[in-house]
C-alpha cells in the first residue's frame, strides 16, 4: 500500500514537470554538462554521464541538446557548479531532501530557506532528515516489460537487490555503487530503461491529510521553480481522495 500510493506520488511529480519543459530540459541540461566534467565525456566511461543521458532521454529531450549539454563540458570559462545537499521538515513533520548544482550557494541556501518558510516548514541541519532514507541505485522499466515473477528473476541475475512491481512499472533496487553495473545487466535483457539513477528512497512514509498535503505539494513545486534545484524527495503519501482531486 505504502510503496504503491508513494510511487504513484512519484508519478504526479513526473506529470507535473512535464508543463514545465524548458525548465526540465534545462536541468538535465546542467546534470550531464556537470556528469560530463567531473568524469569523461564519454557515457561508456562514465557512469553518472550515462545515467544523466538515460534520463533526458526518458524526457523526450533531443539529441541536439543532450551533445551541447556534453560539449559545453569542456568549454573554457563555463560556469562551475558545486553539488549541494539541503535537508529539512514539512508540513506534518515529512523528511525532504533538497539536491542542488549552484554557482552561488549563499543565493540558492536562501532561496531554499525561503521555500520552506513560505509553506510551513523549515530548513535544518545535514543529516537532519537523511538518515530516515536510504540512498540507493534506481532503475525504472515500465510495466509491459514483463510479469513481476519474471522481473524479480531478472533483477536477481543482474545483481539488484529487489524489484518493486506495480501496475505502474517495474522498480529495480541496488547499492549506489552497483548502479552502472546492474543497469548494464538489465539493459542486456530487457533493454534500455526508463531511467537509472542514484535517488534517496524513505525507509517509512507519513500520511497527510487533504490540506497539509496541499501545503505540501506547493512547497515541492516551489522547490521545482528554482533553477538550482535539481531533485527533490520527501517521505509522503498523500490519501487517495487527495490523488483524485489532483487527477481531476
Amino acid at each position: 500500500m505504502a510503496g504503491h500510493s508513494q510511487f504513484k506520488n512519484i508519478m504526479y511529480r513526473k506529470g507535473a514537470q512535464d508543463k514545465k519543459r524548458a525548465k526540465l530540459f534545462a536541468k538535465l541540461a546542467k546534470e550531464i554538462t556537470v556528469a560530463a566534467k567531473m568524469g569523461m565525456p564519454e557515457p561508456e566511461h562514465n557512469p553518472r554521464l550515462r545515467a544523466a543521458i538515460q534520463a533526458a532521454r526518458a524526457e523526450n529531450m533531443p539529441k541536439d541538446n543532450i551533445e551541447r549539454a556534453i560539449k559545453k563540458s569542456t568549454d573554457q570559462g563555463g560556469e562551475n557548479y558545486e553539488e549541494m545537499r539541503y535537508e529539512g521538515f514539512g508540513p506534518g513533520g515529512v523528511g525532504v531532501i533538497v539536491e542542488a548544482l549552484t554557482d552561488n550557494r549563499n543565493r540558492t541556501a536562501s532561496a531554499v530557506r525561503a521555500v520552506f518558510s513560505k509553506h510551513g516548514g523549515n530548513l535544518g541541519e545535514t543529516g537532519a532528515v537523511s538518515f530516515m532514507f536510504d540512498q540507493v541505485g534506481q532503475i525504472i522499466y515500465p510495466a509491459d516489460k514483463g510479469e513481476a515473477e519474471a522481473m524479480l528473476e531478472a533483477a536477481i541475475e543482474a545483481g539488484a537487490e529487489d524489484c518493486i512491481s506495480s501496475e505502474d512499472g517495474h522498480e529495480f533496487i541496488c547499492a549506489p555503487d552497483d548502479l552502472h553495473e546492474v543497469a548494464q545487466a538489465l539493459e542486456s535483457t530487457l533493454g534500455e530503461a526508463n531511467s537509472a539513477r542514484i535517488v534517496w528512497k524513505p525507509q517509512n512514509t507519513i500520511e497527510l491529510d487533504d490540506d497539509k498535503s496541499e501545503t505540501m505539494m506547493k512547497l515541492l513545486d516551489a522547490l521545482d521553480d528554482d533553477d538550482d534545484v535539481q531533485q527533490v524527495y520527501a517521505n509522503f503519501e498523500m490519501s487517495d481522495s487527495f490523488m483524485e482531486k489532483l487527477s481531476a
